[in-house]
């Protein structure tokens, strides 16, 4: 079995992150791919802001019933900062047959050697780079990992959380469920 992994903050989860895991699922011939919303992210302390159980609930929205993927909650049940390594190791466990893909954002590249024991990473799954049509960030894919060119997708979280700071629209964005459940549970708004 074929299971590609793409973690994250998913504060809020967007059509980006929905595409890009299509191309992926098509390009690493995946059997299935799998949402893993991080409780909180070592190199981004302080920046979440939504809780994790939200950022879950949004996940799986996303997700919906598309049978190609699956939304896990290993992270966010686990609590404290979510290291990839303590991930897959545990992953690993769980499907010790599977050939696992860990997917991220040409972004991360450079402060990949910050990470917990980023060689154990390469060894317990491939390392997919997953790097946007015109995008230059990331540089080289060091040794042991993949690069993986996708679509150009400009969207992001920290722009829909801006759009609704600033009471815009978020549909398109995001798919309506989590556009409804952001208004719901009044997500991202600055409180008087």
């Amino acid at each position: 079995m074929r299971i590609g992994l793409l973690g994250g903050s998913f504060d809020p989860p967007h059509v980006g992150h929905l595409l890009a895991a299509s191309d992926a699922f098509e390009a690493l011939d995946l059997d299935r791919l799998v949402f893993i919303p991080a409780a909180v992210q070592p190199l981004k302390v302080d920046r979440a802001t939504a809780r994790g159980e939200q950022r879950l609930a949004m996940t799986k929205m996303l997700a919906g019933s598309d049978s190609r993927f699956a939304v896990d909650a290993i992270e966010i049940d686990r609590g404290g900062l979510s290291y990839t390594v303590e991930t897959l190791a545990a992953l690993r466990l769980r499907w010790p047959s599977a050939e696992l893909f860990w997917l991220v954002g040409a972004d991360v590249v450079p402060s990949f050697t910050q990470w917990r024991e980023p060689e154990r990473i390469v060894e317990l799954a491939t390392v997919v780079v997953v790097q946007r049509a015109g995008d230059s960030a990331g540089g080289n894919v060091p040794a042991g990992m993949r690069r993986l060119a996708t679509r150009r997708i400009d969207v992001s979280s920290t722009e829909i959380r801006q759009r609704v700071r600033e009471g815009r629209s978020v549909r398109g964005f995001v798919p309506d469920a989590v556009a409804d459940f952001i208004a719901a549970e009044r997500l991202y708004r600055i409180e008087d």
